[in-house]
């Protein structure tokens, strides 16, 4: 836990002016606490000595009234303040937080995300960074405040009755023990509960994100039990941490409070001897009960500390995680030409690293040469699209662009000069311009209209009643397939790349969008060095070269023309086409 907490109150760092004047406000709060109970046990002797003296000064009891009423006014305005200057500091250092961690988890590389589950990954920014909310905003300061109180408390108990104070004490040492044990076990049934929180948000994830699939095979109540299944789960844990919190507090409630009956009552004795008076007992009950709520209110933010640290825990594994493939840093060329070597390339995935996609894998592309890739279904196709762009390393073997290693070169910088056109393409729940503008964010409207006219994309986004501001919903659910290709091309023209990868970009359209589709990326590939990864025998007939892959190796490789006439994998696919 140490070293979660230290962790996570680093963060606090650069609020240190907000939270050193909330430091100050709470120092002052908590003096004007301490101080109530001496000055209401001095008004009482007061009347009472006088009374029994039979010289009661009433204008010097009214004076030390009105006393109490300024330190309850000071105490309340520091309280306030406190609150004030320590919540915006937290609310900060959380907001920081967030950006920090997801920030870093786009660092990461591809194959971190081929291990981590979505939902767990969005869990981690929301509930766990909610329970460090908590922990550096009321947490920090209700901690701090309560230490204060209750060892302000035990020095003024001290300074009153030594005596009474050291038998009272007897009951702490256990109390701090078993504060000690059940933090522990409470600790570790959080992070347990949390982890299966998480599960249950990537169920949620994973049957929102396919409803369309979850509604056509009627599975709604299955995915519901599903998701109650893992909710329950945490639920759970959950409740097995409750039990044994409140087990503690109980148990800490009641021996803090069982001795504050005990100094009761050995108090009034003392009363009763002269060795102690009335205003005495009574600062001293106000004292005790001040240390009584200040030790009982730490133990119940203990187990939110404990809490907190299991979830800071995964947090900062996120925060501190060092991408596979740095997210920038490295050379970049003045001027690329586009040539592409892949080099005895062996690669697998990290979800199977015992099975080879690539196997010794070697292909050069040239300058502006458009190469395609075709094979059967697991042969590596998209894999080489996947390396071309850096999205993995290969377990052997070197990539390079114009001779330059790829691990040489500033990723960043490597993936701006590579465009990419998939079969299903990824646009974001913004407007159709935007997505257009994704990879150059400086264009201007009309760079984004002539990219658009371009891609033949311009005719459809006019007839829209928004035009380029047409929102195109989640994941462009808005589009058809030929549109969303078309808004694709048209971000790719607008990036202007030197090397292409079309990714089977016309396998899943109709003729006449692929028609469209077609003639835009004609344009696109113009005097670029472009790998085309397709299916579909239109897409390979005007390649400069056909590479037949199988098994993760090229078996084949030539100009359609001669392949096609020539026994080989690449005549069977060609015939099971036409077959089909």
């Amino acid at each position: 836990m140490g070293l979660a907490l230290r962790r996570m109150y680093s963060l606090a760092w650069p609020e240190r002016f907000s939270l050193g004047i909330a430091t100050l406000f709470l120092v002052a709060s908590s003096i004007g606490n301490l101080a109530f109970p001496r000055a209401a046990g001095s008004l009482l002797d007061e009347s009472l000595l006088g009374v029994k003296a039979g010289e009661v000064d009433l204008s010097r009891v009214d004076r030390m009234a009105l006393v109490l009423i300024v330190i309850f006014a000071a105490t309340a305005a520091a309280s306030a303040l406190r609150f004030f200057f320590y919540s915006r500091a937290g609310e900060r250092i959380v907001s920081r937080l967030r950006g920090d961690l997801y920030a870093s988890l786009l660092t990461q590389e591809i194959g971190f995300f081929d291990t981590q589950k979505t939902g767990e990954l969005a869990s981690r920014l929301s509930s766990d960074a909610s329970v460090l909310q908590t922990t550096v905003t009321a947490n920090l300061s209700m901690v701090l405040r309560n230490f204060m109180i209750a060892l302000g408390a035990l020095v003024m108990l001290l300074i009153t009755s030594t005596k009474l104070t050291l038998m009272m004490l007897a009951v702490v040492p256990p109390v701090a023990l078993a504060a000690v044990f059940y933090g522990r076990k409470v600790r570790k049934l959080s992070k347990d509960s949390q982890d299966a929180l998480a599960r249950a948000s990537e169920v949620a994830v994973e049957s929102l994100g396919g409803i369309r699939t979850v509604r056509s095979f009627a599975a709604e109540k299955k995915e519901a039990a599903r998701y109650r299944g893992a909710v329950d789960e945490s639920l759970q844990l959950a409740f097995r941490r409750i039990k044994l919190a409140t087990g503690f507090f109980g148990i800490a409630f009641f021996a803090v409070f069982a001795a504050a009956v005990f100094v009761f009552w050995y108090g009034a004795r003392m009363v009763a001897a002269n060795e102690l008076t009335p205003g005495g007992l009574i600062s001293y009950l106000f004292y005790t009960t001040q240390m009584a709520f200040g030790l009982s209110a730490l133990a119940e933010l203990w187990t939110d500390l404990q809490r907190a640290a299991g979830a800071a825990e995964r947090v900062f594994e996120l925060l501190h995680r060092k991408p596979g493939i740095p997210a920038d840093g490295g050379r970049q060329l003045d001027a690329v030409k586009g040539q592409i070597s892949f080099q005895n390339v062996t690669f697998a995935y990290p979800t199977r690293p015992d099975t080879k996609v690539l196997d010794g894998f070697t292909l050069a592309l040239e300058p502006g040469e458009i190469v395609a890739v075709v094979g059967p279904s697991g042969a590596g196709k998209s894999t080489i699209a996947s390396l071309l762009y850096r999205l993995y390393d290969p377990a052997s073997g070197r990539l390079s662009l114009d001779g330059v290693p790829f691990d040489q070169l500033d990723p960043e910088w490597l993936r701006r000069q590579v465009g990419v056109v998939a079969q299903e393409p990824t646009l974001f729940s913004t407007s159709i311009a935007d997505n257009i503008r994704y990879g150059r964010p400086d264009a201007s409207d009309a760079e984004v209209e002539e990219a658009a006219k371009l891609a033949n994309a311009h005719g459809f986004i006019s007839r829209f009643p928004e035009g380029y501001q047409t929102l195109v919903g989640e994941r462009g659910i808005q589009l058809s397939g030929g549109q969303k290709q078309r808004v694709a091309i048209a971000r790719a023209i607008l990036k202007n790349p030197r090397i292409l990868i079309l990714d089977e970009a016309t396998s899943a359209l109709d003729a006449e969008s692929e028609h469209l589709v077609r003639e835009a990326l004609e344009r696109l590939m113009q005097g670029r060095t472009t790998l085309v990864i397709a299916h579909r025998l239109s897409t390979v007939r005007d390649a400069h070269r056909v590479v037949v892959l199988e098994a993760g190796a090229i078996v084949q490789s030539g100009t359609h023309e001669r392949l096609v006439v020539e026994e080989g994998l690449y005549r069977r696919l060609v015939e099971r086409q036409f077959a089909a």
